[in-house]
């Protein structure tokens, strides 16, 4: 992508591509896709209806910017471009992903459920903004074999440096914004030395 280029000498020597990023669905990568959210945009204080699809830069998987598409009222076919500090780092969806994957519980619970007889099926991605940081969920379906009628199984939400894998949404959301506790820290009775008789 290079529309977004408005120095020629950058489009000249094309150093700010963009691309649409890659996922994996199932257990294939491919292109993410366009999806709807109704959310607040960052510069809007009321929820709408939009058409989202995050970029990375070309050939790295960081994410660079998001458009949407807008599709309420008066704003219907407005197109907004949030693009992020390029000082930042902003995982992208591959690298969120990376990081489901190499989760060890994440990881082993999905080890466990690909046995002879059943297959998970990692969902879409979404990167859904929010205030001034970006959400990301994922669904895990579970799918039997002989029945191709997936089922849903678990929802994975990564938000900052947390990830979290619940039953549901809503679960996730609760466990990934209630305020992380630290663990008390052990305590043990120091001995006095024995004393020499």
């Amino acid at each position: 992508m290079t529309y977004h280029m408005t120095d020629p000498q950058v489009f000249y020597n094309r150093e700010d591509q963009w691309q649409i990023p890659n996922e994996v669905y199932g257990d294939k990568p491919q292109l993410v896709e366009p999806y709807y959210l109704i959310t607040s945009l960052p510069t809007v204080p009321f929820e709408e209806f939009i058409l989202l699809l995050p970029y990375t830069p070309q050939q790295r998987t960081n994410l660079i910017a998001w458009l949407a598409a807008r599709s309420d009222g008066e704003n219907y076919g407005k197109l907004l471009l949030y693009v992020f500090p390029k000082q930042r780092l902003v995982y992208g969806p591959e690298q969120i992903e990376a990081r489901i994957n190499q989760d060890p519980v994440i990881s082993q619970q999905i080890t466990l459920w690909n046995r002879q007889g059943s297959r998970v099926i990692q969902g879409n991605l979404l990167v859904i903004p929010i205030e001034q940081s970006l959400l990301y969920v994922e669904p895990l379906y579970l799918e039997a074999t002989q029945n191709s009628l997936p089922t849903l199984v678990r929802v994975i939400v990564a938000y900052e440096n947390r990830i979290v894998m619940t039953q549901t949404l809503e679960q996730s959301l609760q466990a990934i914004f209630q305020e992380e506790e630290t663990p008390a820290p052990i305590i043990r009775p120091v001995e006095a030395p024995a004393v020499p008789q």
